[in-house]
């Protein structure tokens, strides 16, 4: 007789294997790339296993829930990467040694958090196409990379890019941010 757990593995690999460039197209949207979109897929394939338990419920879950699994995995992904860079080291001896106790103040990290909150909502209301381009942008990725990931010739994703960034500038000046916004 067979265990549970024996009926899992099998349903579990059958909706990776299914879903699996669905989720790495995820994945590339949301700006990953290399080993963050295999991440990607062992992050998704680790949550189906744990909220789902049996290898029936694995099965009948909806493409919806496979995609907000994927979405909802990506955004903690970036989330893990950005906390990852944003923690460096104030030096502010000649020695290199960092003061106990240095920080920013807790009013210039409030801003700063609103400041991103307010740039991210100014990239979501940008149209998809330019959204997608933007972001990875944003996050580092040059022209090249952006077009190699998404498929799309160079002049496209340079166009995009453009429009995307021309656009995110007129948004972020009418919300009063940003050089232009001052004067």
């Amino acid at each position: 007789m067979s265990r549970p757990s024996d009926q899992v593995s099998p349903a579990l690999e059958a909706m990776v294997a299914r879903f699996a460039e669905r989720v790495r197209y995820i994945g590339v949207q949301h700006g990953l790339s290399g080993s963050d979109v295999e991440d990607l897929v062992q992050e998704v394939r680790l949550r189906l296993w744990k909220a789902l338990e049996s290898g029936e419920k694995i099965l009948a879950a909806p493409a919806s829930y496979i995609h907000r699994t994927a979405v909802s995995a990506a955004l903690d992904l970036l989330r893990r990467r950005r906390a990852r860079r944003e923690t460096p080291a104030r030096l502010s001896r000649p020695s290199g040694l960092a003061l106990l106790g240095e920080s920013a103040s807790a009013d210039r990290m409030l801003e700063e958090l609103e400041l991103q909150e307010q740039v991210g909502r100014a990239v979501d209301a940008l149209i998809p196409a330019r959204r997608s381009v933007v972001r990875m942008y944003l996050a580092g990725y040059s022209r090249e990379e952006i077009a190699d990931l998404l498929g799309w010739s160079e002049p496209k994703t340079r166009n995009l890019l453009y429009r995307g960034l021309a656009d995110l500038r007129e948004r972020l000046t009418g919300m009063g941010i940003g050089p232009e916004a001052l004067g």
